[in-house]
């Protein structure tokens, strides 16, 4: 069996797309993923399965269309991926939590760093399926926009590290 990382977009962020993480649950063993645990309150389940990545994403997203009443994006990871990501983080030097990784479904659009609106200091590195954006005066402060955040959720590094580690347990 396979372990998955789902990360849902726009799920308990900013008062929308409310969905306790108990309903999530719910909704990842009804469809017969095994194991299945999430983190905080921000749409990240781990799970096992033997449906492929694609087939597991297509059939959470349409369970979640139905219990929310609007579609809710799923980007899919596996424990190798995400361990990648962590090794490859380009600001080693930066608190995890003041760096945000975008991810992606598709390969990262090419005019990213062109069409950035409202950047202050932020610094963006582009990965394969994600990009990299160090907030040093804080994400929460940030105004950055970026046409690929339409595209993809983020989660900051400290997030990532744990879902790493509850996926490297086997979920």
């Amino acid at each position: 069996m396979a372990i998955f990382v789902a990360l849902l977009r726009a799920v308990n962020v900013g008062g929308t797309g409310k969905l306790p993480m108990a309903d999530l649950r719910a909704i990842c063993e009804e469809i017969g993923f095994e194991g299945v645990r999430t983190y905080i309150q921000s749409g990240n389940v781990v799970f096992r399965t033997s449906w492929t990545s694609e087939a597991a994403k297509s059939e959470l997203e349409a369970r979640l269309h139905e219990r929310m009443g609007k579609p809710v994006g799923v980007i899919m990871r596996d424990p190798h991926s995400l361990h990648e990501i962590l090794a490859r983080n380009p600001f080693p030097k930066a608190a995890p939590n003041q760096i945000g990784v975008l991810f992606l479904d598709q390969a990262t659009p090419s005019d990213v760093l062109d069409t950035a609106k409202r950047r202050t200091d932020e610094e963006i590195q582009l990965g394969d399926r994600e990009i990299f954006i160090h907030y040093p005066s804080g994400m929460g402060r940030s105004r950055l926009h970026l046409s690929a955040m339409e595209l993809g959720t983020v989660r900051n590094l400290n997030t990532v590290a744990k879902l790493t580690e509850i996926s490297a347990d086997g979920a």
